[in-house]
């Protein structure tokens, strides 16, 4: 009935699986004749019914693991590219395979990925003898990968990735100068596991390729000077905790200690503003950590640490001088791409995970995904317990603590979830102080997350772990477990989404399992002070506040969703017109057409030199070197020869061309990144004049890319004017196209303090509701 009402009222989850149940019904005909034979027939993906009995018998004698029927059904609705919802223990992780394997076996390429390397390897291994039974290979990359392993890994039928490292290769792949280095094929199916959390959580984050490396300019005498003023005297900080400013005295004192007048030296200004967000706004052990003289950022959403990830490089050298570490490399941006605008390059995409319908309103907005409720194969039987509430956060601390303790004395086992890394360290701490060992998990020791989860269903263990607890491992019960309750998950405060707390229950009452749970909650948790705070008006908060402020911290963050969405969206179509007008440059005779068309008598003159060896310039054992070094025909003191012919002399040509208009095309689209950026940081002046920032933005967008377009063409022409090339080629660094020795890749934080624009607009919002 419930489904039924979803899909009366078009709700996500309202995917009709009566078609996908009749189909694994039917297959069941198939089954004792698929048993009988000792070698499988081929697939065929033709007819879905003896296809899901094939599927079953394969993983059966393959990996000893029977699908269960809701596992099939989960097989086929990704198959129809929708998102599947399947419990926690569940087998996504098998019904993920199938899935990939029916894709394959239609002759699509296709790409299952995950959260990270882990779990990428993981289940390319444990899949394996699934894959090889049906005849299709498989790979997987992780960071540690070379380039041919990774060249290797795509050219398989299906391969497993973390999605940084899949955007990582797009990007690298987007400078190449030469189509045999080309490391990812052409994009066509995209399986996502933990589809929530890639596709949402992780959506706004850009992946960076960088180079040209300096160190941060952050200045230490900053943050020493900004750990001395005192907030709500010198400065203050919003509701939001997203903003924070000078007061007239903090403005006094930074500009006594320094000698200047901050407002007419914008560059002070800017590393004290800096300085002060680092102080203030980010916290040790909550927003990052410090681990080998470095700092880590924390991914809010899972409470680990973020691979390669760092906030805009003002920001995070502030950060490392707060914390007196030498400043990390920084550098130009040579390219970017969304997390979302990565998975929206593939023309098929499906995924899935536990907690779908909750974001199903942005997977369909975004990704034009909807999702399927996929039942459990056994009736959920977990207890849980509406919220304990408190009105200050010491009261809940003692009463967790005492919660923990009495169910530590029945044997039963307990995993607790905390909102950061700090409070788990507390939480341990005070249970010491009871004589309750407990084993911590945070994103101070990731590296254990799936051994330390596994063994949290044991009788007796405490298991501490910052927020979500290791999606993709089960966690079994151990002996006597079932007679005590089974696990029991308390979380220590809701967090901003419901959907993580739905995913830290999950953790309990898999397959049938029994099970409990429970949520503490005071009045002082940062998601009743930071987004109700005007409507608590103190006492022990309602069950019914909690959740309106989890919808309105939802609300909060679909809009920055939506928001980034409407900016990055014209970007991501001019970056796909570049990579199209860059592809056919690289593979094909583009940029000969057009500098032979533009500047003609220089052409003809090149060409005639190059044919007839009369051309000035470095021989083939003179120094010469670049593009079309391998092909020789100078002469050893680079005077005149006898040429590499018409035919050798076009080839090239041709190749100097295409360097020159690939350097030029990738220069001109770095410094269009970097104009949008500037642009996009001061469109908030747009708002005094009551214009649609969004508008202007994207008005100043499209001139500056046209203007783009034009400079790649005049500057290309000029480059060939000037450009000497010889039998041996292009002397690239002589022409002045010689690219960064180095690059290296990174993900981008958002700022977590959000652009200019973004606080103006929330100090009105909070305006208007105030009044």
């Amino acid at each position: 009935m419930k489904q039924f009402v979803r899909r009366f009222l078009e709700r996500p989850g309202s995917i009709d699986l009566t078609p996908f149940e009749r189909t694994v019904a039917a297959s069941r005909a198939h089954e004792e004749r698929l048993r009988a034979v000792e070698e499988l027939p081929e697939p065929r993906v033709d007819d879905p019914a003896a296809f899901c009995a094939l599927l079953r018998e394969a993983a059966d004698r393959s990996l000893g693991l029977r699908p269960y029927d809701v596992q099939l059904v989960g097989t086929l609705a990704l198959l129809s590219g929708n998102v599947a919802e399947m419990a926690t223990g569940e087998g996504k992780t098998l019904s993920g395979a199938m899935a990939a394997a029916g894709y394959a076996l239609q002759g699509r390429r296709v790409h299952v990925i995950s959260v990270n390397d882990y779990l990428a390897r993981r289940d390319a291994e444990w899949m394996g003898p699934l894959y090889d039974a049906l005849g299709v290979t498989v790979g997987w990359i992780d960071q540690n990968s070379t380039p041919e392993e990774r060249r290797e890994a795509y050219a398989r039928d299906v391969t497993y990735g973390s999605v940084s490292e899949i955007g990582f290769d797009v990007l690298r792949d987007r400078l190449r100068t030469d189509v045999a280095e080309l490391v990812v094929p052409e994009p066509q199916v995209a399986l996502v596991d933990e589809a929530d959390s890639v596709l949402v959580d992780e959506a706004r984050v850009p992946l960076v390729l960088a180079g040209a490396a300096d160190p941060g300019d952050a200045v230490p005498e900053m943050a020493a000077l900004v750990r001395q003023l005192v907030k709500g005297y010198h400065y203050e900080i919003d509701d939001q905790a997203r903003n924070v400013h000078l007061t007239p005295k903090g403005i006094d004192t930074v500009e006594n200690a320094l000698g200047v007048e901050l407002y007419d030296t914008p560059g002070t200004l800017a590393e004290v503003s800096l300085a002060l967000h680092a102080h203030a706004l980010l916290t040790k052990d909550v927003d990052y950590i410090v681990r080998d003289g470095r700092v880590h950022l924390i991914n809010p959403s899972r409470g680990r640490v973020a691979l390669l990830q760092r906030w805009p490089d003002g920001l995070q050298a502030a950060v490392e001088a707060k914390e007196a570490l030498p400043a990390s490399e920084t550098g130009e941006i040579l390219d970017s791409i969304t997390v979302q605008g990565l998975i929206t390059r593939y023309p098929v995409k499906c995924g899935m995970t536990g907690t779908a319908v909750a974001v199903g309103e942005q997977l369909r907005e975004f990704y034009g995904l909807e999702v399927a409720v996929v039942p459990p194969n056994r009736p959920l039987v977990r207890a849980d317990e509406p919220d304990r509430l408190f009105e200050h956060a010491l009261e809940r601390d003692r009463a967790l603590a005492d919660e923990i303790a009495e169910a530590h004395a029945t044997g039963r086992p307990v995993l607790i979830g905390t909102l950061d890394v700090a409070e788990s360290e507390r939480l341990a701490l005070t249970l010491a102080g009871r004589g309750l060992e407990c084993v911590v998990l945070n994103a101070k020791n990731d590296a254990e997350e799936a051994s330390i989860i596994a063994a949290a269903g044991e009788r007796g263990s405490i298991t501490v772990s910052t927020q979500m607890a290791g999606r993709g491992t089960d966690i079994r019960l151990g002996e006597g477990v079932d007679a005590l309750g089974g696990l029991y998950v308390i979380g220590s405060g809701r967090h901003a989404a419901s959907r993580l707390d739905d995913q830290l229950r999950g953790r309990a009452g898999r397959q049938g399992d029994p099970g409990g749970s429970v949520f503490f909650v005071s009045g002082e948790d940062d998601l009743i002070t930071h987004y109700v705070a005007d409507e608590y008006t103190g006492g022990v908060p309602s069950q019914r506040l909690v959740a309106h402020a989890q919808r309105v911290a939802e609300g909060v963050n679909m809009e920055i969703h939506r928001n980034t969405w409407r900016y990055t969206r014209l970007l991501e179509r001019q970056r796909e017109e570049v990579l199209e007008r860059r592809d056919k440059v690289l593979r094909g005779r583009t940029a000969s057409e057009a500098l032979a068309a533009a500047a003609p008598e220089r052409w003809a003159e090149v060409l005639e030199s190059l044919r007839t060896g009369t051309g000035t310039g470095a021989g083939a054992d003179g120094g010469g070197h670049g593009a079309g070094a391998d092909r020789g025909g100078g002469t050893d003191e680079g005077g005149t020869g006898a040429g590499p012919g018409a035919e050798g002399a076009a080839d090239v040509l041709h190749e100097a061309a295409r360097q020159i208009v690939l350097f030029h095309l990738d220069r001109c689209w770095a410094e269009h990144l970097a104009y949008l950026g500037e642009v996009r940081e001061g469109i908030h002046l747009r708002v005094l004049g009551r214009a649609n920032p969004i508008d202007e933005f994207h008005k100043e967008a499209v001139g500056a890319y046209r203007r783009m377009l034009a400079e790649v063409e005049s500057r290309s022409v000029a480059a060939f004017e000037a450009a000497e090339i010889t039998a041996d080629g292009l002397d690239l660094e002589g022409a002045g196209l010689k690219r960064p020795t180095a690059t290296w890749t990174y993900l981008v934080q958002d700022n977590p303090f959000g652009t200019e624009l973004e606080r103006i607009t929330s100090r009105l919002a909070r305006g208007s509701r105030r009044r």
